[in-house]
């Protein structure tokens, strides 16, 4: 007898985190369904994005802004398990290391971190230090919620508008999403960025925008389409675009 599918945000909560949430997770034993999770991404990034920025707000009143950039990095991180981060590392390495696209695949199939995905780590994050460490407490939390919560706004933007590669957890999903429950859920994550930056609200979407499709075009040149690993490095791009225009404001 098959398990029940577990509630939607339940399920979105343990793939996007590694908050305690029973059997569901990425390699979880329960029957859960993540297509029908998607839509409820940008808002587990919201909540991701809540404690990271509350991190930073606080920790400002007790430390030097690199250094509560830093544990407000740290906290999120923890949260996700460094889940897209991985995904940014694994694209790096083969995208720059693969010639052809079956290397290239075996390459993101490998656990082990090469120099290109050490350098894209790396890069990634001391420029979300550097960006976060500019802004006041306030700014710093409104910053971090919108960058988690609109980063994945732009992984669902991908799902829907580029063809998945290989055949992986994420293809499998891709496959059997809903369009109008995902354009809902990014609309979510446009509507979070409007109201938390309304001024900066089209630059900010526009600077997400660039790197998600620059990932997109890229994924299929190389490997045929996107992929989990292409999504979770879409997220950390245009988070860090988010952040690196809001620093600059």
């Amino acid at each position: 007898m098959t398990k029940p599918l577990a509630n939607s945000v339940h399920v979105a909560a343990g793939f996007l985190t590694r908050i305690p949430v029973g059997d569901v997770s990425r390699g979880g034993r329960a029957e859960v369904d993540v297509a029908k999770a998607v839509p409820w991404f940008p808002v587990i990034g919201m909540l991701i994005g809540t404690c990271g920025g509350g991190t930073f707000y606080i920790a400002s009143e007790f430390f030097a802004s690199p250094v509560s950039a830093c544990l407000a990095l740290g906290v999120t991180l923890l949260i996700t398990g460094a889940f897209h981060h991985d995904g940014l590392a694994d694209i790096a390495d083969a995208f720059g290391g693969g010639w052809t696209i079956e290397q290239r695949l075996e390459i993101l199939e490998d656990s082990r971190l090469g120099t290109y995905g050490t350098s894209a780590l790396a890069m990634a994050l001391i420029t979300e230090v550097a960006a976060v460490s500019q802004l006041d407490p306030l700014e710093g939390f409104a910053a971090l919620v919108v960058a988690h919560t609109l980063g994945r706004g732009m992984t669902l933007a991908a799902m829907i508008l580029a063809p998945p590669a290989g055949s992986g957890m994420g293809a499998d999903y891709m496959t059997r999403l809903s369009p109008l429950a995902v354009t809902v859920g990014f609309f979510v994550a446009v509507l979070t960025t409007t109201i938390l930056s309304p001024i900066f609200a089209l630059v900010t979407i526009g600077a997400a925008t660039v790197p998600t499709i620059a990932v997109v075009v890229l994924s299929i040149r190389k490997i045929g389409g996107i992929n989990g690993d292409a999504l979770g490095a879409i997220h950390v791009l245009a988070a860090l675009a988010t952040l690196v225009v809001t620093s600059a404001g």
